[in-house]
């Protein structure tokens, strides 16, 4: 990555071809050892591509990789407007005996912190 990192670094800069020694002199400017192979294996695939191409493909393909969870579920859907709101909804009553559960244990006699 950090090989990668300095490649477009000279690329935003203007290098449209950064050499092993223009990405060593980033690396080395920052401290950074650069590794000889990875260095070689990089430029070897990127030689020749121009770089706005490879990013916008790149993005197309990362736009169809499903990313995080499904989400939550959604609240209850409010009432219709002048509409009379009905009973509770059934996903309160699942939240009721938990919090029963949650009494039930600090009647256990200890505390966390006793």
């Amino acid at each position: 990555m950090k090989h990668l990192a300095a490649y477009l670094l000279l690329g935003l800069g203007g290098n449209t071809e950064p050499s092993a020694e223009d990405i060593k002199g980033v690396l080395e400017s920052v401290g950074i050892d650069a590794d000889e192979d990875r260095l070689e294996k990089l430029i070897g695939e990127l030689k020749g591509k121009d770089l706005q191409e490879l990013i916008a493909e790149g993005s197309s393909k990362l736009a169809s990789v499903p990313s995080g969870g499904g989400g939550g579920g959604g609240g209850a859907s409010a009432p219709a407007a002048g509409g009379a709101s009905g009973p509770a909804p059934e996903e309160e009553k699942p939240a009721e005996k938990e919090e029963e559960k949650e009494e039930s244990d600090e009647d256990m006699g200890f505390g966390l912190f006793d």
